[in-house]
């Protein structure tokens, strides 16, 4: 019982080591700016550069007050996910899909709020893909692996909620 709540939360350490390993690889190797790109596919698609981001996604809130940033991004989110590993933890409600997503999730968010308390520079972003021009974009904002776990894994979690998958029921005993 205890393993199928102890065993995903592997994937949430796995989430924030190659997340933290990965940004600590940027700043080494990578100078802060737009000067240093690398086109890893050479066509324009993938691109990798190092930026920071003192605000959340999309740069949403990057004129808001000094004073306020650590409130809004970093007390509240550390708030969400004490909430959400406390009722991951008292909770059988979930499938085994929706605790490995949720481990996910969890891991992607560690991953960004370790930034914002130990990088004041803001959360290290270095993914930039090409978006032709989709939702406004020719470019989709720059981002991380801890971006892409809470998204990816965030995905699932609602594909999950809005249509279930029976689990199947371990196999019962033929009655004579």
């Amino acid at each position: 019982m205890i393993n199928k709540k102890i065993l995903p939360i592997s994937l949430t350490a796995f989430a924030i080591v190659t997340d933290q390993l990965s940004k600590a690889f940027i700043v080494k190797n990578w100078p802060e700016d737009n000067t240093f790109i690398s086109d890893i596919f050479k066509n324009g698609f993938l691109w990798i550069y190092h930026v920071r981001n003192t605000a959340i996604a999309f740069s949403l809130g990057h004129n808001l007050p000094d004073w306020l940033k650590p409130v809004l991004f970093i007390l509240l989110p550390s708030a969400v996910l004490v909430l959400l590993m406390v009722y991951y933890f008292k909770s059988d409600e979930f499938t085994a899909v929706q605790r490995w997503a949720l481990a996910g999730i969890l891991g992607g968010g560690l991953g960004n709020l370790i930034d914002r308390v130990f990088r004041p520079d803001g959360v290290v972003d270095f993914i930039s893909v090409k978006f032709y021009g989709l939702l406004g974009f020719e470019r989709w904002p720059t981002f991380n692996l801890a971006d892409s776990f809470v998204v990816v894994f965030g995905i699932l979690l609602l594909v999950t909620v809005f249509m279930p998958v029976k689990e199947k029921e371990p196999a019962k005993e033929k009655q004579q």
